[in-house]
């Protein structure tokens, strides 16, 4: 590596570093005014009487915490990182539709409104995200004027240990696919004190060194480690016993983005190892829902697969404390991103092997013209 690049990549990196660090201390010193803010309001979670009783003394902590989060990040990101026009707008965009669309849902679903409702029914909250989802989707495939035309939106998906590949126009369902899946699946994990916010900053930060790997990423890159230090900073109100909840406000917004991310850095692949305990938490309640319709079929009457989904509720139900719970799904996360990592250094180190086998093209000058041509 020469020393012109090794600078260019300690200057990125400390870039991004920086930003991460501003974030967490604008995050902390704004998160008490937005807690106390919330509690005057009386911006509280309803919880669910079926879940386990320890969650019923948590009816009425402050929710749409996750403008805690976000604000700090939009700030900063215009302010700092905003450098290619193109690059951070659609992140922000979707970051900023599934806010608005999470903080409408919190706001119905409040403690002491004369509403009573938990919120959009499931069939609006999905068809909402599909639109949104979809626009980003079109933005990251289509060619200008209609959508993005820098090169870290555009290119094949990179498959570890094969190389890349182009899936064409399956890209537009596919990621948009990703996109709800992803927000969904963080939504369903923000059901314990810290548990989605941990794993938001393990898959943030995991991202953020898999796009240091490619200087084409520079501005994604900044964009996770400002992420992380936001999210990283949340924890101080978010931790047990919380003071906060994200709410949908947050919780859609950050999955969205954490799925636009990985289809940015051409990596979702790797997304599900990465974010591992949202997989496992998503698909916890599909197992739930499709084994309860399949019983209730065949046998007339519905059981379960799990004593309570999502995932996390199982294991409290089995006995574990919430802080147990939690600490060990933090550290499955851990181990996952650092597999996913792993994979993308491999895959990074076998294409820069391969480069350097590529011969070079031969220069040669005409003696007549003094034209340069290539063989």
């Amino acid at each position: 590596m020469g020393s012109a690049l090794r600078s260019v990549l300690v200057d990125n990196m400390s870039r991004a570093l920086l930003l991460a660090a501003a974030a967490f201390v604008l995050t902390l010193a704004t998160g008490g005014y937005w807690v106390r803010f919330l509690r005057a309001k009386r911006i509280g979670k309803q919880i669910r009487s079926e879940g386990p009783q320890s969650h019923i003394i948590k009816t009425g902590t402050p929710t749409m915490g996750g403008i805690i989060i976000l604000l700090p990040v939009i700030a900063l990101t215009i302010g700092f990182n905003l450098v290619d026009r193109w690059s951070m707008l659609l992140p922000l965009a979707v970051l900023t539709g599934f806010a608005v669309l999470g903080g409408i849902d919190d706001y119905m679903s409040l403690v002491g409104t004369r509403s009573k409702t938990y919120g959009f029914t499931p069939r609006r909250k999905l068809v909402l995200t599909i639109i949104i989802a979809l626009g980003a989707s079109l933005v990251l495939y289509l060619p200008a004027p209609f959508g993005l035309q820098k090169a870290e939106f555009k290119g094949p998906v990179i498959i570890p240990f094969v190389g890349q590949w182009d899936i064409g126009l399956w890209y537009i369902p596919l990621a948009t696919f990703i996109i709800i899946a992803t927000s969904h699946a963080v939504n369903l994990t923000d059901g314990l004190d810290s548990l989605a916010g941990w794993n938001l900053t393990i898959a943030f930060a995991a991202y953020g060194v898999i796009t240091f790997l490619d200087q084409k990423f520079i501005n994604l890159m900044a964009f996770n480690f400002t992420l992380v230090g936001a999210c990283a900073a949340f924890l101080w109100f978010n931790a047990h016993p919380a003071q906060v909840f994200m709410g949908d406000l947050g919780s859609l917004a950050l999955g969205a983005v954490l799925a636009v991310i990985a289809l940015q850095s051409q990596q979702w692949l790797l997304l599900p190892i990465v974010g591992v305990v949202f997989v496992a938490e998503a698909l916890s309640v599909m197992i739930q829902v499709g084994y309860f319709k399949w019983t209730r079929r065949y046998f007339g009457e519905g059981r379960r697969f799990f004593k309570m989904s999502p995932l996390h509720n199982h294991f409290e139900l089995l006995g574990w404390s919430e802080t147990q719970v939690m600490q060990r799904f933090v550290l499955v996360g851990m181990v996952a991103a650092l597999i996913g990592i792993s994979l993308a250094l491999t895959l990074h180190d076998a294409d820069q092997r391969a480069l350097s086998d590529t011969p070079a093209p031969v220069v040669q000058t005409s003696v007549r013209t003094g034209e340069q041509c290539c063989r």
